[in-house]
């Protein structure tokens, strides 16, 4: 589980970065941008409910921005239902009106809003969590349905805290680079550190947190994270999971920066495929609905991620499949039916061969298919006859990049190995 993933040994803990009440929290030390300055504000020291934003003027609104953050910033015991609830109301209700508020696109947010809109999420969401669910029964003991029964006390203003952070991120208002100078690195890092929340609700929005903070964030090294988590799954998947692989990783194919971190996306896909054999169609029927149509070097990326779950996949699942996929592979290689494209080819060779060479001796080697096998070796003999001395470099080539990827491969195991040693190590001395 995603949770799973950064345990072992004492229960960690996030740390926040401003008070946990409302007194001086916002204004104390505050330094406004000479862009959009405001006034240093007084601490709160209660919760009172403030106007609403469509009942003060324009110019006044950011203040009252401030004034709500800073009311969004008290802290409160949700493990006494009657106490406060004056109080946690009127934060809930605060909490709403700032999401509806960023939601309207009536202003800009102005940068020094914006950084204490932050700082009010850090002080709700970076907290000490809970024990966790085998920490407290231990390996054997407890019923296992109440890992996911878990309910976050304070969720009711959690939740809506979560869904403002997400509502800021996708806004099309929004600046990359304002996000980037404060949700940062370590911000992340500490989203990280909160799937180790007990409930699956709170998982939830951190995953569509970091997937959506694409723009300001490396996607790419967070879907690497999240690949060797998906290796940990334990079979069957939950339906929790299968929902984050269709919702939520199948729908970035379709984004412009996907050459920036493809090939961590596809090492997550294949991980599921490899997980449930089931779950091949799904992705196949994903690639295709995103399938570029003017952008060839997507394609490409598409083609290498779709042969490695077709490789992954049983032949039940490929049934369902089988016919739009066999015709985009063998109509391709039907081009060379055609003597102006082989024309073209024979001029371009060495350029066209070293990128092709690959991919047909894949194809010979053992493509079940007998249309696109025969269809290959046809090409092969082409290219032979055309430029052997061409031929025989690919292959030297081929043979090179082989022992290269062994040689990686051997090295990334004795690192894994290593890891999981001192994982062991740090858990036996928990």
């Amino acid at each position: 589980m995603f949770k799973n993933f950064r345990k072992g040994g004492q229960r960690k803990h996030t740390k926040t970065d401003a008070p946990v009440n409302g007194s001086g929290t916002l204004g104390s030390g505050q330094i406004p941008s000479p862009r959009d300055p405001l006034p240093s504000l007084p601490p709160m020291t209660k919760v009172e409910p403030l106007p609403l934003f469509k009942d003060v003027p324009k110019s006044e609104r950011q203040t009252l921005f401030l004034r709500k953050l800073q009311i969004c910033c008290f802290q409160f015991d949700f493990t006494d239902s009657l106490k406060s609830v004056r109080q946690k109301e009127i934060k809930r209700q605060t909490l709403l009106e700032l999401i509806d508020f960023i939601q309207s696109g009536t202003g800009k947010i102005a940068d020094v809003c914006l950084g204490e809109m932050i700082k009010m999420v850090r002080v709700n969401i970076f907290r000490s969590l809970p024990p966790g669910y085998h920490e407290t029964t231990g390996p054997e003991g407890g019923d296992p349905e109440d890992e996911e029964n878990y309910s976050e006390p304070a969720w009711q203003h959690l939740q809506i805290v979560y869904e403002l952070l997400l509502r800021y991120i996708v806004s099309s208002d929004t600046e990359t680079r304002s996000a980037k100078r404060y949700i940062d690195h370590t911000f992340v890092l500490k989203l990280l550190d909160l799937f180790d929340s007990e409930d699956s609700r709170e998982r939830e929005y951190i995953k569509m947190v970091h997937i959506r903070n694409r723009e300001h964030c490396g996607v790419g090294e967070l879907l690497e994270i999240l690949g060797s988590i998906i290796n940990g799954f334990t079979v069957p998947i939950k339906e929790e999971y299968r929902l984050f692989l269709t919702k939520t990783l199948i729908p970035l194919h379709k984004l412009k920066q996907l050459s920036l971190y493809h090939q961590q996306l596809s090492y997550c896909i294949v991980q599921f495929v490899d997980k449930d054999y089931k779950l091949a169609d799904v992705v196949v029927r994903g690639l295709l609905k995103y399938w570029p149509l003017v952008n060839c070097q997507k394609e490409v990326l598409f083609l290498g991620e779709l042969e490695e779950v077709l490789e992954a996949m049983q032949f039940a699942e490929f049934q369902r499949c089988e016919g739009f996929v066999l015709q985009v592979a063998e109509r391709a290689l039907f081009f060379w039916n055609s003597e102006h494209i082989v024309g073209l080819i024979s001029q371009n060779r060495k350029v066209v061969l070293p990128i092709m060479f690959e991919a047909l001796e894949k194809n010979i080697r053992g493509h079940w298919n007998p249309e696109v096998h025969g269809l290959t070796i046809d090409v092969r003999k082409m290219f032979a006859e055309m430029d052997p001395v061409l031929v025989d470099e690919c292959e030297r080539q081929l043979e090179e990049k082989a022992a290269r990827a062994d040689e990686m491969e051997e090295q990334r195991e004795m690192a894994w190995k290593k890891l999981e040693e001192e994982a062991a190590k740090k858990g036996g001395g928990g």
